[in-house]
């Protein structure tokens, strides 16, 4: 093998596809220079191993390590079956990790599981340290019998200390808490259970069944057998929360720069990098925070009670105050907004709080004294459970709610963070009840300080243009850009742009639009030898064209709505042959599930899928017209935070088939603002330009009365009919 394309002994396939060679030999150069990689493919691409095999080549030559995430469990599972297939090629020493949540054999929390482990390995340091006393002490009894002088007396100085660690260990153990998992994982042989692990690649319920029956901790095995390791198979969270990363590279005996980091389905990566840095803090929280402080005899309370008691009453008036008549008893399971944010001065919250208490006076002194007082109580829980004084490691409250409100007090007019509240109803007493939100709107705050740090990073998906965009909401600096187009038979796919009334908001419950709409979605499943896919932009929006679907009786129709299975519902709609399956593109189904061959012929995707444009939308949208974009965009905002994120679902969408060379199908678009003569006639509601030039080039504009036809002539040039086909 030469050393060009060393990296080869990776592949643990005969050959790589087409473009996917070129592609590997692109992100090792890259690795080489310490470049980082946005690396679009199309379904057929092999993005994984693309990616893989160049950084596990690069990571062997230089001593590094590779992480994978992925935030889709299907993608979890192919990343394992990826990395068994290479082990079986070139061996590899690979984890798959999850969080300890998951993982837990006694389901205690971190705070909980910390305590255990620092009081088990006391127990067990106590027991070592006994033993090595006893075994001190017969040297010293031995050589005291055959009459060394001073044994005597350095026997009864050993017998002392011998008797006070032995004290100390029986006190341990009877009134501290220990966990009997970890304690074996101290004092048993492991050495069997990694032989285990590095023979093939394990999954982690893998690891916890074997630790199972070993009575082991699986979770710490995994920690403690991380270091040097190959490749690692891990969440979004343990590369984007900044602690849980400083903790995870720990682990694996790595500085940053000796990480080389994958994110696959990266399109996921801005909205997962937002949730981790946005924090919040519950109406619940702050009450159980004053029934603490309320049982506390510390001189501080009172301050601290004064403080956190306004900011929760302030709370409680700006929701009430944001009601209309009826509308809080429609108050749903579901978080809902109430705008506080001002365009000029402080949100309504915080005029609320300091009007409530504060009006002229200073409330950080208050504030002070309640993270203070916070931090003595949260030592204090931790001590009592380490020492066997209570059951649970107690949570402060107090801690939780002052360190919150200090942040909302000290960043809540910052560029990019977004002060919102939100109320919902509470299932066990059906109160309503709020929470206060320091929304993070620019998810770089998160990945860029990552980018910065590691040696470099690969991102994938097939849904990453306009990469421009990628790099600047996520803070990348000159990466490397790839795109590799789908690449089975264009002649076993059509793509077609419906001209059906645009299905604005507005127009939705327009009798008329909706008669067009649904007789052409009619046809689109009438014309279908075998299954449909149908995505339409909210949930209400699927369940009001499956009534219409199932009016004309024809067919099989199935709805994904809430409490229902995701994964259910795909086997049993699979298990169909002539059906139509109806969701959200904003649903689980959109991204990471494959529908092969039979599962579904034709997917349609109903509209322009436009996300709910709440307050925290309109944040992001002026936050990034603030930051980002060209001189050439006409409203940044809009789209970078709107039409491109929903151009990348509909795309995530459309992929859910045609999976393989062989397979064969229609993609349809059911909106006018998708078609080519949109761009002259709707200006700035087309979307057509949003998509790659290429996917252009293969959507076919039609109108409704005609797509029947096209679909029968397709479909029977692929012979997909097995008897005649529908009468048009």
């Amino acid at each position: 093998m030469s050393e060009v394309n060393a990296y080869l002994r990776f592949f643990p396939y005969d050959e790589p596809y087409e473009n996917q060679g070129e592609a590997m030999d692109r992100i090792h150069t890259s690795l080489e220079r310490g470049q980082d990689v946005l690396f679009e493919g199309a379904c057929g691409t092999g993005k994984t191993l693309s990616a893989l095999v160049p950084a596990l080549e690069y990571a062997r030559e230089t001593g590094k390590t590779v992480v994978i995430t992925t935030d889709v469990h299907q993608q979890m599972r192919q990343f394992v079956q990826e990395a068994r297939a290479i082990t079986k090629h070139e061996p590899i020493r690979a984890v798959v990790f999850k969080g300890k949540a998951s993982m837990c054999h006694i389901d205690v929390g971190y705070e909980e599981c910390q305590v255990l482990r620092d009081n088990t390995r006391e127990l067990v340091d106590a027991r070592m340290e006994a033993a090595q006393l006893r075994d001190r002490e017969r040297e010293l009894l031995s050589a005291a019998q055959e009459g060394e002088e001073k044994a005597a007396e350095a026997r009864e100085a050993v017998v002392d200390e011998l008797d006070a660690v032995s004290q100390r260990a029986e006190s341990i153990s009877e009134e501290k808490n220990v966990c009997d998992h970890y304690r074996n994982n101290l004092t048993g042989n492991t050495e069997e259970f990694y032989q285990w692990l590095f023979d093939d690649v394990r999954t982690p319920d893998d690891v916890y069944e074997y630790a199972h029956q070993q009575t082991m901790c699986g979770y710490e095995l995994l920690k403690d057998g991380m270091e040097g390791v190959d490749l690692v198979v891990a969440n979004y969270h343990h590369l984007l929360d900044p602690m849980i990363r400083e903790q995870f590279f720990r682990w694996l005996g790595r500085d940053p720069e000796d990480v080389i980091t994958v994110f696959d389905e990266a399109h996921n990566v801005e909205g997962a990098a937002r949730d981790h840095a946005t924090r919040t803090l519950t109406e619940q929280t702050l009450d159980q925070a004053l029934e603490e402080l309320d049982e506390s005899e510390d001189s501080r309370a009172t301050r601290a009670e004064t403080v956190l008691r306004a900011y929760r009453d302030a709370l409680v008036e700006v929701y009430e105050d944001s009601f209309s008549f009826g509308e809080r008893e429609q108050v749903g399971d579901d978080w809902e907004d109430v705008a506080v944010a001002n365009e000029s001065g402080r949100d309504d919250l915080t005029m609320e709080f300091l009007q409530q208490q504060y009006d002229g006076l200073d409330y950080k002194a208050d504030l002070e004294a309640a993270v203070m007082l916070g931090k003595e109580l949260d030592d204090r829980y931790e001590e009592a459970y380490k020492n066997g004084e209570a059951t649970t490691r107690q949570e402060c409250q107090t801690l939780q709610a002052a360190t919150f409100v200090g942040a909302w007090m000290r960043e809540g007019t910052q560029e990019g963070l977004h002060p919102v509240a939100s109320v919902r109803r509470d299932q066990g007493t059906d109160e309503v009840y709020g929470r206060a939100e320091l929304y993070t709107c620019i998810p770089q705050e998160v990945t860029k300080e990552l980018f910065e740090e590691v040696h470099a990073t690969v991102l994938m998906s097939a849904t990453l243009r306009p990469f421009h965009v990628t790099e600047d909401v996520l803070g990348l600096t000159n990466p490397v850009n790839m795109a590799y187009g789908l690449q089975f038979p264009p002649e076993k796919r059509r793509t077609y742009a419906v001209s059906t009334p645009a299905l604005f908001a507005s127009a939705r419950d327009d009798p008329t639009v909706q008669k067009e709409v649904g007789d052409t979605l009619h046809d689109v499943v009438r014309f279908t030898p075998g299954n449909t896919l149908v995505f339409t932009p909210n949930y209400s929006e699927a369940a009001r064209y499956a009534a219409h679907l199932r009016k004309h009786g024809d067919t099989t129709v199935y709805l994904d709505k809430a409490g229902v299975s995701a994964e259910d519902l795909r086997e049993d709609f699979t298990s169909d042959d002539d059906a139509v399956l109806l969701t959200s593109l904003w649903g689980t189904l959109a991204e990471g599930v494959s529908f092969d061959g039979d599962d579904a012929r034709t997917v349609a995707v109903l509209g322009v899928p436009y996300p709910h444009l709440d307050d925290r939308a309109e944040a992001v949208q002026q936050a990034y017209g603030k930051a980002f974009g060209r001189p050439t965009d006409k409203d940044p905002g809009w789209k970078y935070a709107v039409e491109i994120p929903t151009v990348r679902k509909t795309r995530q969408a459309l992929g859910r088939v045609i999976r393989s060379p062989d397979d064969f199908g229609v993609r349809v678009l059911l909106d006018e603002r998708y078609t080519a003569r949109s761009k002259g006639e709707m200006g700035k509601y087309s979307v057509r330009d949003t998509f790659p030039a290429e996917e252009r080039d293969e959507m076919l504009d039609i109108k409704p009365e005609k797509l029947k036809f096209a679909m029968m002539n397709f479909y029977q040039d692929m012979e997909a009919y097995d008897g005649p086909p529908p009468t048009p």
